[in-house]
C-alpha cells in the first residue's frame, strides 16, 4: 500500500468516526424529541393519579428517551424551574422533554417528591424498558421485577420483547408475566391460555392467582364460567403436585445434611465411647473447640493472606483436627488413664472438664457467639427443580461427611495403628502380650476420636452459630446415634444418623420440632429396651466376653 493510499485510508477511517458520532447524536437528539411533554408535565406537575398514569404509559413506550427520564427520576435529578422540567446532574442542566443545554442553571428550582406507589411504578416501568437491553442479566432481571408488578398497558411491550427473546429461561419469565395480566381478560380463549400457562410456573405465589377461581360465595361460583374452573383446577393440582415432590426431596435433602452432621458430631463419640468404652461428657466441647480453632484460621487469613481468604477452610480442617486432638490426648494422659473401667467417675470427671473447656473459652474469646464466615464458593445454591435449591454449604458438609468416614475406615481397617486399635479394644491382654504398646494406643485412639470432632466443629462452624454453648446441642443428639447404631459400629452409626436426619425432619413438617426431637427420643428408649445392642450388633469374641 502507497503513502497516498494510508493517508486516504486515515482520512476515510476519520470521517467514518465523525459520521457515526453525528449519526448518533442524531438519534439521540430524536429519541428525546420522541418523549410526549404532556407526559413529562404530568409526572412533574400532575396529582398523584396523573402521575401513575403517565409513567405506566413511559412504560410501555419501548422508549430509550423514557427509560432516561425515569432512572434520572428514581436517582432525584429530575426537577422543576417554572414551568420547565429539568434533568439536573453535576451542575449541568437539560431540558427533560427536548434534551437542549439549559445555561445558565435557574437557581429557583424544586424536588419532585416520589410517593412508594410512584416508585413501585417507576420501577415496573424501568423493568418494561430494560427488556429490550443487550444485556442478558439486565433482562433477566427485568423480567422478575414484572412478575408481581406488569399491568394492562405493558402487556404489548411484553409481547414484543416474548418474540424477541433468545433466553429460555427469561422467556418463560416473560410468558408468565404475560399470563398473569391475560388471566383478567374478558375473552374466554385468552384465560384459558394463561391459565394453562400458569400451571408451568415454579413461583409458589402462583396459587394465589389461581384459588380465587375456585371460590364460592354462598352456593355460587366467584367465576361463573365452568371451563375456566375446570382449567383452574387442573393446573392447581399440577401446581401441588410438582410443588409437593419438590418439598418431598428437599426434606430428603435436609434430613441427608442433618444426618451428616450428627454422623460428623458422633463419628468421633463412635470411637471413643464405642470402641474405647469411655463415656466422654467433654465430646461436644472437643466440637466446640475446632469451631473455635476455624475462627481463629479465619481471622488469620483476613488479617495477613487475604487474597487466598476464600481457602482459609483448607486449612482450618487440619488445624482444628490437631487444636481438639491434642487437647483430648492430653485429657486422656491426665485424667481418663486412671478411670478405665469405673463408668460412673468418668462421666462425673469429664462433664466437669466440658464446663472447664467453656469458662476457658469464655475467658478467651467472650461469652457472645463469633462470626464464621462461608467462603463465597460455599455461598448461594443450586436449582435443582421447581421450589427446589440446595445450598453450597450443605453440599459441601455432607461430601466433606462422606470424605471423613472413608478416611476413618481406611484408618481403622488399612493401617498398623487401626489393627492396633481393634486388638486392644477386642483383647488388650492378648494386645499387650503380642507386643502392642496399649497404653500408647489408647492415647493415639482417643486423640483420633477428639480430632474428629474438632473437624465437626469446623464443619459446624458452616451452617450455625459458634459460641461457648455450641457443644451442649451436640452431645446428646451424638449419644443416641452411637446407642442406636450400635457401640462399636461405625457403619451403625452412618446408618443411625443419617436415619435419624431424615425421620426429624419428616416428623418436623407433620408435628414441628420440638415434638419431632420428643418422638425420635421415646422411640430410641423404646428399641434401645428392645434391642439392646443397637441396629448392628457386635460379633466375634467381645460379643461373648
Amino acid at each position: 500500500m502507497t503513502a497516498s493510499m494510508r493517508v486516504s485510508a486515515i482520512h476515510f477511517a476519520a470521517l467514518s468516526r465523525a459520521a457515526l458520532a453525528i449519526l448518533l447524536f442524531a438519534m439521540s437528539t430524536m429519541a428525546w424529541a420522541a418523549l410526549d411533554a404532556g407526559l413529562v408535565k404530568a409526572i412533574a406537575f400532575g396529582e398523584n393519579d396523573a402521575k401513575v398514569d403517565a409513567v405506566t404509559k413511559l412504560g410501555a413506550s419501548a422508549d430509550p428517551a423514557a427509560l432516561e427520564l425515569l432512572e434520572a427520576l428514581m436517582a432525584g435529578e429530575v426537577q422543576t424551574a417554572g414551568e420547565r422540567v429539568l434533568r439536573v446532574k453535576d451542575d449541568r442542566a437539560t431540558d427533560a422533554i427536548t434534551g437542549e443545554r439549559v445555561a445558565p442553571v435557574p437557581d429557583a428550582r424544586d424536588d419532585i417528591i416520589l410517593n412508594n406507589r410512584l416508585r413501585r411504578e417507576i420501577e415496573t416501568a424501568l423493568a418494561a424498558l430494560r427488556l429490550v437491553s443487550p444485556n442478558p442479566a439486565v433482562r433477566r432481571e427485568a423480567a422478575k421485577t414484572l412478575q408481581n408488578g406488569a399491568d394492562d398497558a405493558v402487556l404489548p411491550v411484553l409481547r414484543k420483547a416474548i418474540a424477541a427473546e433468545t433466553q429460555a429461561d427469561i422467556r418463560a419469565l416473560l410468558e408468565l408475566s404475560a399470563a398473569r395480566i391475560e388471566l383478567g381478560s374478558n375473552d374466554r380463549a385468552v384465560r384459558l391460555a394463561a391459565i394453562r400457562a400458569l400451571a408451568q410456573s415454579r413461583d409458589p405465589n402462583t396459587r394465589s392467582l389461581l384459588a380465587p377461581l375456585l371460590e364460592r360465595k354462598g352456593a355460587e361460583f366467584v367465576e361463573p364460567d365452568a371451563e375456566v374452573r375446570a382449567e383452574a383446577e387442573l393446573s392447581l393440582r399440577r401446581i401441588e403436585r410438582r410443588f409437593a415432590t419438590g418439598e418431598m426431596l428437599g426434606r430428603i435433602f435436609t434430613g441427608v445434611s442433618l444426618g451428616s452432621i450428627l454422623l460428623l458430631g458422633a463419628l468421633g463419640l463412635a470411637i471413643t465411647y464405642g470402641l474405647m468404652g469411655v463415656i466422654n461428657m467433654a465430646h461436644g466441647e472437643l466440637i466446640m473447640i475446632g469451631a473455635y480453632a476455624t475462627y481463629v484460621v479465619q481471622n488469620v487469613f483476613r488479617a495477613r493472606f487475604g487474597g487466598v481468604f476464600d481457602y482459609y477452610l483448607v486449612a482450618a480442617v487440619p488445624v482444628a483436627f490437631a487444636t481438639s486432638a491434642v487437647v483430648g490426648m492430653a485429657l486422656e494422659r491426665t485424667v481418663i488413664r486412671f478411670l478405665y473401667g469405673r463408668p460412673l467417675e468418668t462421666l462425673l470427671a469429664t462433664w466437669g472438664i466440658s464446663l472447664i473447656l467453656i469458662q476457658s473459652v469464655r475467658a478467651l474469646f467472650g461469652a457472645q457467639n463469633v462470626q464464621v464466615e462461608n467462603p463465597a464458593w460455599m455461598s448461594g445454591g443450586i436449582e435443582v427443580i421447581d421450589n427446589l435449591v440446595l445450598p453450597w454449604n450443605r453440599i459441601a458438609i455432607i461430601a466433606f461427611a462422606g470424605l471423613v468416614v472413608l478416611l476413618v475406615w481406611v484408618l481403622l481397617t488399612r493401617t498398623r495403628l487401626g489393627l492396633f486399635v481393634r486388638g486392644v479394644t477386642q483383647n488388650r491382654g492378648m494386645a499387650s502380650a503380642l507386643g502392642v504398646p496399649t497404653r500408647r494406643v489408647d492415647t493415639y485412639a482417643f486423640g483420633l476420636g477428639s480430632g474428629i470432632a474438632g473437624v465437626a466443629g469446623c464443619a459446624l462452624s458452616q451452617i450455625g452459630n459458634v459460641g461457648p454453648e455450641l457443644g451442649q446441642g451436640v452431645i446428646v443428639d451424638s449419644f443416641m446415634v452411637v446407642v442406636l447404631g450400635g457401640v462399636g459400629q461405625l457403619s451403625g452409626t452412618i446408618v443411625a444418623a443419617l436415619g435419624l436426619g431424615i425421620v426429624n425432619k419428616f416428623l418436623e413438617a407433620w408435628s414441628g420440632a420440638v415434638l419431632a426431637k420428643i418422638a425420635v427420643l421415646v422411640f430410641i428408649i423404646v428399641f434401645i429396651q428392645k434391642r439392646p445392642q443397637g441396629l448392628f450388633a457386635i460379633r466375634g469374641r467381645l460379643a461373648e466376653s
